[in-house]
């Protein structure tokens, strides 16, 4: 096997891996943040249980995700040595910023948490929680501030030797390209939340058990579903779409699966990529849509594939499918959050039972719709691993060979494994033994 094809397997799986969790804490933040200052200044007995059940679940999720991100890190030095040598003076600043402010942020105050668990929620638990939300979106903010540069590089110089030089951090850290993908990755995040906390309360409504409490979890995250799910289409979705059309043209007409430039370009609702044949097999559009969405303009002229050499096309297939199931997932995503919200103000949800397993059924899928989108964002780029500066197949550790790449990608494998089932099985018991007054 190709040892540039071997690292980047084993690097995507273990980011895969690691990124479920993060989703998780983004996702999860608001909600622990909300009910710890509603236990604290309210008096709310039922927000306290909710509270210490979300860090509960906040606090497994935040392990697990500084178990399976050390190794990644690793793997700059030893799979990649050849990008972390030419690049490392750029992407070393926001990702050490992410360890020194971030994640001592939350840590710390995730630890005040945990350590007053059993103890009525008090004023500084509650700003505890705020920080902690805090840190957690801080943290995703620097690890974003370093793989948007690596989608649109700025605030660099290049020294002799063709290193590259830092020559501005702050133009590093407040890219325009930067500010939306965050904010719609925050948001992808914030529907993963919305919709575990909204299921695991259709669950407890279900089951008829802790109903006043699951009542209350099925109205906070059924509404907060809807909100986040909108604005992941617009205008975050929409804007950071933009600015994949100015600066990444043609990671636009892969996700697309245009392959031959026109002007009023239509959109693919669906249709299968021939790349042997350069076409869209079975495909069904809307008329000048995707020159609008593009570029606000209905005859505006977009790039096919056909106007790039082809040694820089991105894998086109995956490119094109997996923005497919991101945008189709967060269509349904709007859909089952309108419904449950309608069905709440018109009083009908509790005895729509249909409507409540919709809802549960639900949690896993804003994961893949992250994941997804994900992959979107990282396949789109090749064959650059920074855009327009360094190719992929020159970035990894000549010394490194397939085979050992792949005998430890197995070891990933068989621990994540192991590490998965045992997430899984700590956050079913937290479900299973619930919101209650002595939760652990």
């Amino acid at each position: 096997m190709d040892p540039v094809l071997a690292d980047r397997l084993q690097f995507a799986f273990t980011v895969m891996f690691h990124y479920l969790f993060p989703i998780g804490t983004m996702g999860l933040a608001p909600f622990v943040a909300a009910y710890t200052w509603k236990a604290a200044y309210g008096g709310d007995a039922e927000a306290t249980r909710i509270a210490r059940f979300l860090t509960g679940l906040f606090a497994i999720n935040f392990a697990a995700g500084v178990v399976t991100g050390i190794p990644m890190e690793f793997q700059f030095g030893t799979n990649w040595a050849s990008f972390a040598r030419r690049s490392g003076a750029v992407v070393g600043q926001p990702l050490a910023m992410e360890s020194m402010f971030a994640f001592f942020l939350e840590s710390i105050f995730l630890g005040v948490l945990l350590y007053r668990r059993r103890e009525a929620p008090a004023p500084f638990a509650a700003w505890s929680a705020v920080l902690v939300g805090a840190g957690s979106w801080l943290s995703g903010y620097f690890v974003i501030a370093t793989e948007a540069w690596m989608q649109h590089p700025v605030g660099y110089s290049i020294a002799a030797g063709g290193t590259i030089v830092l020559a501005d951090v702050w133009a590093v850290l407040t890219s325009s390209f930067l500010g939306w993908q965050f904010v719609h990755v925050l948001t992808g995040a914030l529907v993963a939340g919305s919709f575990l906390v909204g299921g695991i309360g259709a669950y407890y409504v279900l089951a008829r058990r802790d109903e006043v409490v699951g009542r209350r979890l099925v109205r906070a995250g059924a509404i907060a579903a809807l909100a986040f799910s909108a604005l992941a289409v617009f205008p975050t979705g929409d804007a950071n779409g933009r600015n994949v059309t100015a600066v990444q043209p043609i990671k636009l007409a892969a996700m697309e699966g245009l392959f031959a430039s026109r002007r009023g370009a239509p959109l693919a609702i669906i249709g299968m990529p021939d790349v042997a044949g350069g076409r869209l097999i079975d495909p069904i559009y809307v008329p000048r849509l995707l020159s609008f969405l593009a570029y606000g303009n209905f005859e505006a002229d977009v790039k096919g594939l056909d106007a790039y050499e082809r040694d820089l096309w991105p894998p086109v297939e995956v490119t094109y499918y997996s923005y497919r199931l991101m945008v189709g997932l967060g269509t349904i995503f709007v859909g089952v959050a309108a419904i449950a919200v309608a069905l709440l103000a018109l009083g009908r949800l509790w005895r729509a039972r249909w409507a409540l397993w919709l809802l549960m059924m639900s949690m896993p899928f804003p994961y893949v719709a992250n994941e997804a989108g994900w992959v979107v964002t990282e396949v789109g780029r090749q064959p650059w691993i920074i855009y327009g500066l360094m190719r992929t197949g020159v970035a990894n550790s000549p010394t490194v060979g397939s085979g050992e790449t792949i005998f430890t990608l197995m070891g990933f494998l068989g621990m994540y494994c192991i590490l998965g089932m045992l997430v899984v099985y700590l956050v079913l018991r937290a479900i299973a033994t619930g919101p209650q007054e002595d939760a652990t």
